[in-house]
């Protein structure tokens, strides 16, 4: 397969809420441009772009899949992404490299929390975005109501390019008001577009939407503006071309209507993806950090000039090894190309370099500036690096991926398995790295943070299937610690005989609270010798090794000062050991007189969420011993802002989900400890006498 143009290159990324329909669209654009001979099924685990066992299972789409096809002297490529809320760290990075947005939005169900939330990413990276949409064929199907409701949720530049002329069953035609022609589709007949007139009825309708259309194009020129009161009214071309500019400066959001799965509206949609949206050229440059001063530099999309190219998503393939897959920003790759990645400073030569369908890879001469495709074998590049000519310091900003909130330990079922597990998540990682892995040293617990429990069941699944390594999962350990109220003092003596040299340590240990989160302090204010200073590390070390355990529940103590005092000694049996069994005895014996108490560790959480679920989040929040510290507001949420255990936030993701129906977001951080309810303490206290 020959290199494209890069002026003939239009990069495309289907995106929206769950079930909109953006596979099914993927499939139907593919059918149109004449790539596949029919439609793929979902529930038969067909279609071109959910390819992998794991989404044919589910009957979703987890991955990005990249397919690609030409229409009118174009090449196209589409770049489909889940819909699961779990799985938008691959929406992210496919956004991230795609020149024009298209957003599905299913014409029964409306605007959902998935169309909001692509909705920010693509003001994020200020990305041309058009709504398509779907399912209009259905038997609730509203294009009045989704069309106010777009417009209410993203504003007044929200604007139709068509209506359908009847929604459900009966939907095969469609009024375009740009064309000002009727477009009708034989349903499941690729290529059967019949345009004509537009029929009386719906004249007015179409004059009212085409005035609209005119008016909202010309307000985004200054130009289009002076001719419109010139003349009235826009030609078709200067529609076009005013269109393709605003999407570009995203002052202008158009809205499409299709029935994938009865192909209505695909080939219109395809000529409108030639003719509306920017190519790489037209997109402009792309913003890049360069030189040793990190300064950020546009770099255009030129195949002339030094090759920059960009690894949106890294894959593990059986029996191929790593795949990657790029964007090539300037310059061109090809086979055998030897790259410096710039986050290394490593050279990578190229492997074979193809062009994607699905998960057919077709071999490419060549990549030129704008084209995305894919490489293998890479030996030391991952997702976010960028690859570059020997000499170029350029690097290509990187991904920011959403932030995991959903923490939960696993732990292997085999014995032994801990390093094949830790090997399994790097390379799990390597492909997703939207979800992280701590390792709790405290606990000695292993933590996956993850998008949601639709993507923790994905990762130990994948853990299985691809590295025959079976976990479990386990609540995760609060770090509790505990810590005193007042001062007090005691002795520790430790006095042993046993025959010969016998064991004598003897030292007075006062402890003092000190302020919250300042940790633990070790002073002597011994004289005369009474304990000789050699002696003084051993008292140290006696009451460290104390508070790591803790007394009370066993956890770790804090924010305290203990100080040796006083003591004495024997010149013959004292030694190291036995002072700091003494101190150890001594720091006990105080700590019991000291009123000790239990911390609990409290987090700063903020949640974003529509306006009707506020008193619900409210009521939760509190029911988990949360504390509301304030609320505010931006265009479309209601912000909270609250105080709240981190022991609750175990289950507060699942609550918030069943709440909201995951149209609420939410953001923790840890804060600072507090004391501990009574309850919470007797119980902590109860577990540890039950363990011992």
């Amino acid at each position: 397969m020959q290199a494209v143009p890069t002026d003939q290159l239009r990069n495309i990324v289907v995106t929206g809420h769950s079930g909109t329909g953006k596979t099914m669209l993927c499939e139907s654009l593919a059918l149109s441009m004449g790539i596949i001979n029919r439609l793929g099924s979902i529930e038969e685990g067909t279609t071109l772009s959910d390819y992998a066992s794991d989404e044919i299972e589910r009957k979703h789409s987890l991955n990005t899949s990249l397919i690609h096809g030409n229409w009118k002297d174009k090449k196209i490529n589409i770049i489909d992404t889940p819909g699961l809320l779990d799985f938008h760290g691959d929406v992210k990075s496919a956004m991230r490299v795609a020149d024009t947005v298209l957003i599905t939005v299913n014409a029964a169900t409306g605007v959902e929390v998935g169309t909001d939330t692509v909705w920010d990413y693509t003001q994020e990276y200020y990305k041309p975005t058009v709504f398509v949409l779907t399912k209009l064929d259905a038997d609730r199907a509203d294009f009045d109501t989704t069309l106010e409701a777009l417009r209410d949720h993203f504003g007044h530049l929200v604007t139709p390019i068509q209506f359908p002329v009847e929604e459900g069953q009966n939907h095969h035609i469609l009024i375009d008001v740009l064309l000002m022609k009727q477009l009708e589709f034989n349903p499941d007949k690729p290529g059967s577009m019949e345009i004509s007139e537009i029929p009386d009825l719906y004249r007015k309708k179409a004059e009212e939407l085409h005035q609209q259309l005119v008016e909202a194009v010309a307000e985004t020129d200054e130009e289009l503006m002076n001719r419109f009161f010139d003349v009235g009214t826009l030609a078709e071309d200067e529609l076009r071309a005013g269109i393709k500019s605003a999407l570009v400066t995203r002052t202008f959001f158009p809205v499409f209507c299709t029935s994938p799965l009865h192909l209505i509206g695909s080939e219109r949609l395809l000529n409108a993806i030639v003719n509306l949206c920017p190519s790489p050229i037209e997109r402009g440059p792309e913003h890049a950090y360069c030189s040793v001063m990190n300064d950020e530099k546009l770099l255009d999309p030129d195949p002339e000039g030094p090759t920059v190219a960009f690894i949106f998503k890294t894959m593990s393939e059986p029996r191929v090894g790593e795949i990657s897959y790029v964007r090539v920003y300037s310059g061109h790759i090809e086979t055998g190309h030897e790259l410096i990645d710039a986050q290394t400073g490593q050279l990578e030569k190229l492997g074979q370099v193809y062009t994607m369908l699905g998960q057919k890879k077709i071999p490419v001469d060549k990549l030129l500036a704008g084209d995305i495709g894919m490489v293998v074998k890479l030996k030391n590049s991952h997702t976010n690096d960028t690859l570059a000519d020997k000499g170029v310091d350029c690097r290509i900003s990187p991904i920011i991926f959403p932030e995991p909130v959903l923490s939960t330990a696993i732990v292997p079922t085999t014995q032994g398995d801990e390093e094949k597990i830790s090997s399994g998540l790097h390379h799990l990682h390597e492909e997703d790295p939207s979800f992280t892995i701590e390792h709790d040293t405290e606990f000695n617990q292993t933590i996956l943070k993850t998008l949601g429990e639709t993507h923790l069941d994905i990762i130990i699944s994948r853990l299985f299937n691809k590295f025959n390594v079976k976990v479990e999962t386990a609540p995760i350990r609060i770090p509790y610690r505990e810590t005193i109220r007042i001062s007090a003092s005691a002795q520790g003596k430790f006095k042993k005989q046993s025959g010969g040299r016998g064991q004598y340590g003897d030292v007075w240990i006062r402890i003092e609270p000190t302020e919250r989160d300042s940790g633990f302090e070790f002073a002597s204010e011994v004289v005369g010798g009474v304990v000789p200073t050699r002696y003084l590390p051993a008292v140290e070390k006696g009451i460290r090794e104390t508070i790591t355990h803790g007394l009370l529940a066993g956890y770790p103590l804090v924010d305290l000062k203990a100080v040796a005092y006083d003591g004495s000694h024997h010149p013959v049996d004292s030694s190291e050991n036995a002072f700091k069994i003494a101190a150890s005895m001594g720091f006990k014996a105080a700590f019991d007189k000291a009123k000790p108490l239990i911390l609990e560790p409290l987090c700063s959480l903020t949640v974003q969420t529509p306006d009707q679920y506020t008193g619900e989040i409210v009521g939760e929040i509190s029911s988990k011993r949360g504390r509301i510290l304030g609320m505010d507001t931006d265009s479309r949420f209601q912000i909270i802002k609250a105080m709240i255990p981190q022991a609750s936030l175990s289950d507060f993701h699942h609550a918030l989900t069943r709440l909201t129906h995951s149209r609420a977001r939410y953001s923790y951080t840890f804060s600072h400890y507090e004391e501990a309810p009574s309850d919470v303490a007797s119980k902590l206290i109860a577990e540890k006498n039950n363990e011992s």
